[in-house]
């Protein structure tokens, strides 16, 4: 009995130690190494709207035009492989005077994967978005927002934060996500500061390029006004 008691403290060790370390991966607020940031100080009426993703050809320049059309600038996260395989979309979006943001290679799970496989995501993404032009700074963000050792650390050896985001209309909203939810819950829920994570460069996100207008129209009534995520963390 003693045994098997002791088996069974194992597995729930066991058990207590996978789950601490799912809820670390996702941790928005937390990691291990270096800076992590969510949102700036709100000491201005202003937010960073965010994109992640592509760049794709058929959806991206539908939001090109929201944006251009609401005189907002935005951060689109992109994707290192959908750089190359979409040039013209990625240039566009630089072209448009956005920012960009490295959002990896291949949108891996970074969260077991070695040093070097870390860097290389990294640092290929980077290159990519360089052969484009662009010469501003390019934040990062972890695909699907998940850290845990390996990635906090390299970016701390490369003196870049991880950055995530404090308003998160796909997870709140989740299947009931339509264009009029997404536009409510943006505009009615947005405070100074935020840095709004947003999808729109896939078929699947249509509510997102419909809402989009809405979107910057509405926070503008409000009296926001829209920086990058560099200019909202002051730098």
């Amino acid at each position: 009995m003693r045994i098997l008691g002791r088996i069974l403290i194992g597995i729930v060790l066991l058990v207590a130690l996978a789950y601490g370390t799912l809820l670390l991966s996702r941790a928005r607020d937390f990691q291990l190494f270096g800076e992590i940031v969510t949102r700036g100080d709100g000491a201005e009426q202003v937010v960073a709207l965010t994109f992640d993703d592509g760049p794709t050809a058929a959806d991206t320049p539908v939001l090109l035009r929201a944006l251009e059309q609401g005189d907002a600038v935005a951060t689109f996260f992109l994707v290192g492989r959908d750089v190359v395989a979409n040039p013209e979309a990625a240039r566009a979006i630089v072209d448009a005077g956005h920012e960009v943001g490295n959002h990896s290679w291949d949108h891996p799970r970074m969260v077991f994967m070695s040093p070097a496989a870390v860097r290389a995501q990294i640092e290929d993404t980077d290159a990519a978005i360089r052969a484009l032009g662009y010469d501003g700074a390019i934040p990062f963000r972890p695909p699907f927002g998940k850290k845990l050792v390996v990635l906090p650390w390299v970016l701390s050896r490369m003196g870049r934060p991880s950055v995530m985001w404090s308003m998160e209309p796909d997870t709140y909203l989740g299947a009931e996500m339509t264009a009029e939810a997404l536009t409510e819950y943006v505009v009615e829920g947005a405070e100074a500061g935020d840095i709004i994570l947003l999808h729109g460069m896939f078929p699947a996100n249509a509510a997102t390029r419909e809402a989009l207008p809405g979107i910057i129209e509405g926070l503008r009534e409000r009296g926001f006004g829209f920086v990058t995520v560099s200019e909202i963390l002051g730098g």
